[in-house]
């Protein structure tokens, strides 16, 4: 504890040297981060493999690469994102000129979940440091390895007043929550999601709570089902099914449901062989205690592919259940594994009773061609982002904002969005002199109608 309070202490004095506000200080630390990560890049993808066994390509793809990305696009445009904004000014207030700055915070903690290690601790570092904060980062205690390497990068990269890596399980996690922060950012599950919006709650602290959900992936009859199953197969499986916006379950047209089977069965053998045990691309769950949770969801189910499951290798095979009851743990819970229930629908009540009776979930997905279908779709329901005919690329553009609503989370990040997180919107009004009418001043008899006539007006 007394090693928590001294690093806050320590942060907090160097942010208010307001050296963390100085541009090219912000830029120097930005390019020596990516210079250092550049030369960890084989260190970075070893770590994930030893953590999920995941590729170096899956890796690469959705984890290194996403957050060089994000580097380079703070590096390239940190000048301009700084800069004051001219705002209109109204006429009530003539004559003024008005501005947005751009503050940050202050002392930053920032907790990252497991699933993504790597980028989901980096990018939003980056943008805190960018935005000109200090930080405490919290990486997972589950995935060791790759969390001794961003710890190994930060130390090196980072004065401890500036940034400064912090590891442990849930006994530091409460330590960290325990004390004031200027702001926490939580990527991880709903219900520790709660939990630290309950202790931020406390200092009256802002967060942004990147969470999850059981996200919906809606198939009608218009669409090519053998695109579908390739597109569905690798948004699914990516890094084990531990995505937070991979499709949880499918709602498909009752009419094309065997055939959809069929073709997602085929396509998982084409990806990842007759054992995908033995494929060097189909990454493990993150430990035994998820492997037996998701042996659980497993349980009474109508299981029509896959299901062979060895704790020891924490391995659960890519596994269809077709039409799980909606009352059962399966379609209650957020699956986070290569599990995919399949539901049917006739008309649209049939997917209404389905996603209106969980809670909003972090992404949606529709595969059809029929406009009206999506237009309908993607206004009726309440979701955090989605994609049209694909999954999970819609977190590749960092200039779409990522966050949920509701229970799937608060707040959003990704590129200049990330840098507005961290920031405090600070408006500014300079007035001027040269002019200040009477008006406003007391006595005010007579001037109610003229008052009136300027809101109607002017306001």
């Amino acid at each position: 504890m007394n090693d928590i309070l001294h690093i806050i202490d320590k942060q907090r004095a160097f942010f208010k040297s307001q050296k963390t506000k100085d541009l090219e200080y912000r830029l120097s630390l930005l390019k020596t981060l990516k210079v250092e990560i550049f030369a960890n890049e084989q260190v970075v993808l070893d770590a994930l493999n030893k953590d999920f066994k995941k590729s170096g390509f899956e890796g690469y793809l959705s984890e290194f690469g996403l957050v060089i990305t994000e580097l380079d696009l703070a590096i390239k445009n940190l000048k301009k994102w700084v800069k004051p904004k001219r705002i209109k000014a109204s006429l009530l207030t003539f004559p003024s000129k008005d501005y947005i700055y751009q503050e940050p915070y202050g002392s930053i903690l920032i907790m990252a979940p497991w699933n993504y290690p790597f980028l989901l601790a980096m990018e939003p570092l980056i943008m805190a440091i960018a935005a000109g904060n200090t930080v405490v980062l919290k990486p997972s205690e589950l995935t060791t390895n790759t969390s001794n390497v961003i710890s190994a990068i930060i130390k090196k990269v980072f004065p401890k007043e500036v940034a400064m890596p912090v590891e442990g399980g849930v006994e530091i996690s409460t330590q960290l929550l325990a004390q004031k922060w200027d702001y926490i950012f939580f990527t991880g599950s709903t219900k520790v999601g709660k939990i630290v919006a309950e202790a931020a709650a406390k200092h009256l602290t802002p967060v942004t709570l990147e969470l999850g959900g059981k996200s919906p992936c809606i198939i009608d009859d218009s669409i090519d089902l053998k695109l579908v199953a390739r597109r569905l197969v690798w948004g699914k499986l990516l890094n084990g099914g531990q995505t937070c916006i991979a499709p949880d379950y499918i709602i498909v047209k009752s009419t094309v449901k065997d055939k959809l089977i069929e073709v997602l069965k085929a396509e998982i053998i084409k990806r990842y062989g007759h054992n995908p045990k033995e494929s060097p691309d189909f990454p493990r769950i993150i430990n035994e205690r998820n492997t037996q949770r998701l042996a659980e969801l497993l349980k009474n189910t109508n299981v029509v592919f896959g299901g062979e499951i060895d704790k020891n290798d924490c391995y659960i095979a890519p596994t269809i259940v077709d039409e799980p009851d909606l009352n059962s743990k399966l379609m209650q819970d957020e699956i986070f594994g290569p599990i995919l229930p399949i539901l049917t629908y006739d008309n649209e009540d049939n997917i209404a009773h389905i996603i209106w009776n969980l809670d909003k979930p972090l992404s949606l997905y529709v595969f059809s061609t029929q406009t009206a279908f999506i237009e309908q779709t993607i206004k009726k329901y309440s979701f955090g982002g989605g994609v049209i005919n694909d999954l999970l690329i819609h977190f590749g553009n960092y200039r779409l904002p990522f966050g949920g609503v509701g229970a799937s989370g608060m707040g959003n990040y990704h590129g200049k969005y990330g840098f507005t997180t961290f920031s405090n919107q600070k408006p500014i009004m300079k007035r001027g002199n040269w002019y200040d009418p009477s008006f406003r001043y007391p006595p005010y008899k007579g001037k109610m109608s003229l008052l009136k006539t300027i809101f109607k007006y002017f306001g």
